[in-house]
């Protein structure tokens, strides 16, 4: 992990932090440990949605709602795998052995989660200010990429779709499935009592995200009545 510290610049003060960060809980509980990464991902998400907050705030003239689709993009699970992917963070996560064997170190959700517990261990343990440099060292680069954007919010661009054509819109959880640590939620999208699309993912709103894409990519295919 001193490979990972350095090129982090920081000088850890209180390690069993940073190992709780890289613990799933498969492995706590595999060894009998008390903490895994859980709590720390829970206030690095915090400390992330903060960050990107305040800098898209001091940097951007958007308005409320378009700063809140931009830090939506660059906080998202599919970026903050990015991140974890380019840090090389996978390779210090630890899985019990049923986990392992499912390639759980390389699960979109754990590796993005990890990322986030990493940022809620540097807050604990060095603060504030190191989380934040941290954070925007990392996640700057891609802000100013215009050519990188990991996510669209399809369920605002479908909202605003139906809004416009005077349509219903429902989201139904059909099915929910999975260990605690793993779960998958079904979710089936209705447009005026027809369904348009069905959408599976790690949380309900990640599954309703897709879908809305669905449902937005049937609705592009729809002749234009007239």
């Amino acid at each position: 992990m001193e490979e990972l510290f350095k090129k982090l610049k920081i000088k850890p003060k209180n390690r069993a932090l940073y190992d709780s960060a890289f613990s799933h809980s498969s492995y706590a509980n595999e060894h009998k440990k008390k903490k895994d990464y859980e709590r720390l991902e829970f206030l690095g998400d915090a400390v992330v949605d903060l960050v990107v907050a305040d800098y898209l705030f001091q940097n951007e003239e958007e308005t409320e709602g378009e700063m809140t689709k931009i830090r939506s993009s660059y906080v998202c699970e599919n970026a903050l795998y990015e991140y974890s992917t380019a840090l090389g963070l996978n390779r210090y996560i630890k899985v019990g052995h049923g986990e392992e064997k499912y390639g759980g170190k390389y699960k979109k959700a754990i590796v993005a989660d990890i990322f986030e517990a990493l940022i809620g261990a540097i807050y604990i343990d060095l603060g504030y200010a190191t989380a934040r440099r941290v954070t925007l060292s990392i996640i700057v680069p891609y802000i100013k990429d215009p050519a990188k954007q990991f996510f669209r919010d399809y369920k605002s661009a479908l909202q605003e779709y139906v809004q416009t054509e005077q349509k219903s819109l429902e989201y139904h959880l059909v099915k929910e499935e999975g260990p605690a640590h793993d779960k998958k939620f079904t979710v089936e999208l209705k447009v005026d009592d027809i369904r348009l699309g069905l959408g599976i993912g790690g949380s309900k709103k990640e599954a309703e995200q897709e879908a809305a894409k669905e449902a937005l990519s049937k609705l592009a295919q729809m002749p234009i009545v007239e």
